[in-house]
């Protein structure tokens, strides 16, 4: 048994009774909070396998996209794709969203325009042709960047955006969207049986009209080292104050 130094007389029993219920107390929470930094780190590591893999889709040479009943998105998001058709520009749809300006760190606000696109080998889907500023709204401002006739699109496939729980609800009457519902709007539009996802158009080298596409930045936050640190660090603290109360309850003639 340990002695008291300022006395040489040792610890009561009744003090080391005293740290049984603390310590089993502390033991289980720092079990939790090694499991916690454990888990971060299995989580870092799928979250650097899947961003992997879709780096892999998005750089790949584009492909025909998949049939509406084998989507899976999964397996197919991000996936570079072309199609051929004509677009429906008279039924284009317009959705709230921002875009990186030409000052860094400052947004432009302004839309999004999805034109359902009616394939040559047959069915309809949605592309998100890009980005026009506010002041563009009116698709009258943009005629140059209107595209008539057959043509080809290459782009990422995209699976239909949840709505958050801030992002407020859509008003189909007055052509107000904030999220890329593409059943919703495919039935505000009248397009009838549309694919489950749509088509985030690339960039167009040297493009000076409106909108403009490449506007998706696939950059998925992998914070999880910094997570598990902080569950290590805070179960280190735990150890460290448990310590300290430990050896004032033995050896603290006050205590």
């Amino acid at each position: 048994m340990s002695a008291r130094p300022e006395t040489g007389l040792p610890a009561p029993r009744g003090a080391w009774r005293d740290l049984v219920a603390p310590g089993l107390s502390a033991l289980i929470v720092l079990a939790i909070l090694l499991g916690l930094g454990v888990w971060q780190i299995a989580r870092k590591t799928e979250k650097e396998a899947l961003i992997g893999r879709i780096r892999e889709r998005s750089l790949a040479a584009p492909v025909a996209p998949p049939s509406p009943d084998a989507w899976n998105p999964a397996r197919d998001e991000f996936r570079h794709v072309r199609v051929t058709g004509r677009f429906l520009n008279d039924r284009e749809t317009l959705v709230h969203g921002l875009a990186p300006g030409d000052t860094p760190g400052r947004a432009l606000q302004g839309y999004y325009v999805l034109t359902p696109f009616e394939r040559t080998d047959g069915g309809t889907l949605l592309i998100n042709r890009g980005f026009v500023p506010t002041e563009l709204k009116a698709q009258a401002d943009r005629r140059d960047g209107l595209v008539a006739g057959e043509t080809a699109v290459t782009g990422l496939l995209r699976a239909s955006e949840p709505r958050g729980l801030f992002v407020p609800a859509p008003d189909p009457a007055r052509g107000a969207w904030f999220n890329r519902d593409i059943a919703g709007i495919a039935e505000a539009r009248g397009l009838g049986p549309v694919a489950p996802y749509l088509v985030e158009a690339d960039a167009v080298p040297g493009q000076t009209s409106w909108p403009r596409g490449g506007q998706l930045r696939i950059d998925l936050p992998n914070n999880h080292l910094q997570y598990a640190f902080t569950w290590f660090g805070i179960a280190a603290c735990l150890v460290g104050v448990f310590s300290v109360f430990a050896w004032r309850r033995l050896h603290d003639p006050a205590a």
